[in-house]
């Protein structure tokens, strides 16, 4: 006996049936939100001016965290219809709710950060502020002058902090 024939149509199978065992559609929600949170850490690095600024930063770590957090909360909602188990859903709710709060304390915070890491952190920062002072569509000399003089100012701390860098890890 063909069974197919047993099966009720598509329209009327549980979540679990059409989309296989409900731990892995969990999983690949999982999967889907690390991937994006991954993402988002790496994008944030897009609007540096050098290459060689982007260093591995607590900070936009944490803010990445949280924004995943935040994504994850956001999809489940939009797709409460895809995951049917409520233990679940509340547990990933509450998860990324702590998730969220520990991020954002992290974030405000700096606890973690020190020495080598807050530059780390800044000078992307400060490559940010050099890519747009120099690619901004000034027109007033005065404005100009500013973006110039951040230009400069950015260019030298950066220069800074990398000695300091190299000076402390060369310490350890």
């Amino acid at each position: 006996m063909n069974e197919s024939r047993n099966r009720p149509p598509a329209s009327q199978e549980s979540g679990e049936n059409r989309m296989g065992k409900m731990g892995g559609s969990y999983g690949r929600f999982a999967a889907m939100i690390a991937t994006s949170t991954v993402v988002m850490y790496g994008l944030m690095y897009l609007n540096t001016s050098q290459l060689d600024h982007v260093y591995f930063s607590q900070t936009r770590m944490w803010m990445a965290l949280y924004m995943g957090a935040v994504m994850a909360v956001i999809m489940l909602a939009f797709m409460m219809n895809m995951y049917r188990n409520s233990r679940v859903n509340m547990a990933i709710l509450l998860g990324n709710v702590a998730v969220f709060a520990a991020a954002l304390w992290l974030v405000r915070s700096q606890a973690t950060v020190g020495d080598v890491a807050w530059m780390k952190a800044i000078i992307p920062h400060h490559s940010i502020a050099i890519l747009t002072s120099k690619r901004a569509n000034i027109t007033d000399p005065c404005v100009r002058k500013l973006a110039d003089g951040i230009i400069e100012a950015q260019v030298r701390e950066i220069a800074e902090m990398k000695a300091l860098i190299a000076d402390l890890k060369s310490k350890k």
